[in-house]
């Protein structure tokens, strides 16, 4: 599916048609011209091996592109984790601990090769390889995200000191290139990480939940106008402690609907 020519978006709600269509062409003009300079100076590098991408204007390596774990088969229809069992309708981390979204969904397994990938994002400050995440799940959950009919989509956010650190929201980042994609609006400020946790990685799901108690912030004057249904946005989904905070949080703000969307999502456990 072609994103940019089949947006499924309502214009007329959201977004204004430019005043001068002249002026925007050839900002879209310029700008490209602006990547393709890039691509020469700084050729772009594949998300999975660090090499410069073998095939020009592509966005990862062909054979690299088959050692990423595709979500597939029967799926949690919560979650959207890959089932162990054939006969389960739900996994069983969504049965031990009831989540309040509606649905997600995400793109790869996360294993040894798409966590590699993940902290090259997050810590080497490989923001570039979020190109190709976030064409590939416009692409393969285009029907999904179609399907969720969100107003907006929301980056989970991370506390200010670490953003300050890192220089960036990974998440944000995400979200900034799905909304071009696909069309729906970003807010990227209505959701604010207001307390610094704990490392979530040696907690257990019901402890990381708990750590998460009123960590996020809901602040619905920089919402443009008052939102129904949303989706998340992360890189990770593991336990889905994080999801389900700022779930509670943006349902306690009267919006009745919320999805997720993230890049990996952890095995059942």
């Amino acid at each position: 599916m072609d994103w940019k020519k089949e947006r499924y978006w309502r214009k007329e709600t959201y977004a204004k048609e430019p005043a001068y269509p002249g002026k925007e062409q050839g900002k879209g003009w310029m700008k490209q011209l602006r990547e393709q300079a890039a691509d020469l100076l700084f050729p772009r590098r594949c998300p999975v091996c660090q090499e410069i991408v073998v095939l020009a204007g592509e966005l990862i390596c062909p054979g690299c592109r088959t050692k990423l774990s595709d979500v597939k088969g029967e799926l949690c229809l919560k979650c959207g984790k890959e089932l162990i069992g054939g006969e389960e309708e739900y996994c069983l981390n969504c049965v031990r601990h009831p989540k309040s979204f509606i649905r997600g969904a995400a793109l790869f397994n996360y294993n040894e090769v798409s966590a590699r990938s993940m902290v090259q994002i997050k810590y080497k400050n490989k923001r570039e390889y979020l190109d190709f995440y976030s064409r590939e799940m416009a692409d393969k959950l285009g029907d999904k995200i179609r399907r969720m009919n969100a107003e907006a989509l929301i980056p989970v956010p991370v506390h200010p000191q670490r953003r300050k650190q890192r220089g960036f929201n990974q998440a944000e980042e995400l979200a900034v290139r799905l909304s071009e994609l696909t069309g729906i609006p970003l807010c990227a400020d209505i959701l604010l990480r207001s307390k610094k946790t704990a490392p979530q990685k040696e907690l257990t799901p019901g402890q990381r939940l708990k750590n998460l108690e009123q960590a996020f912030e809901v602040r619905r004057e920089k919402c443009p106008q008052p939102l129904s249904s949303v989706i998340l946005v992360d890189d990770i989904y593991t336990t889905g402690s994080t999801a389900e905070a700022c779930t509670r949080a943006l349902l306690k703000a009267g919006i009745s609907r919320v999805y997720f969307l993230a890049i990996c999502i952890g095995a059942d456990r």
